[in-house]
């Protein structure tokens, strides 16, 4: 490795899903979902189980924002900053395959 940590920048037009080895798993004993890639762990909320089941490698960031802006009936600009913001996080943890 070269030592770079930087991940690609995700915005509206991103398409992405899980990486390879990445899985989306109940944890019993902290009664909620994490997400399991090697040697990481990272446990989610309800909203970002949600997102990360969205993230189906078809659908950009902008689709998914205007489907949970429509469900919830929230601002779209807060539900967009939400799921880039948390989308980027997983980027920058190597959880995500970019596909566009």
């Amino acid at each position: 490795m070269n030592g770079e940590t930087s991940a690609a920048r995700i915005d509206g037009a991103t398409i992405a899903k899980l990486a390879r080895g990445v899985r989306l798993r109940d944890d019993a004993v902290r009664g909620q979902q994490v997400l399991l890639a090697p040697e990481r762990a990272m446990a989610l909320d309800d909203i970002a189980v949600r997102i990360v089941h969205a993230l189906d490698g078809v659908r950009s960031i902008d689709a998914i924002t205007d489907a949970f802006a429509a469900e919830f009936g929230a601002p779209r600009d807060q539900i967009a900053g939400d799921v880039i913001a948390f989308v980027q996080e997983l980027s920058d943890r190597r959880m995500l395959e970019i596909l566009s």
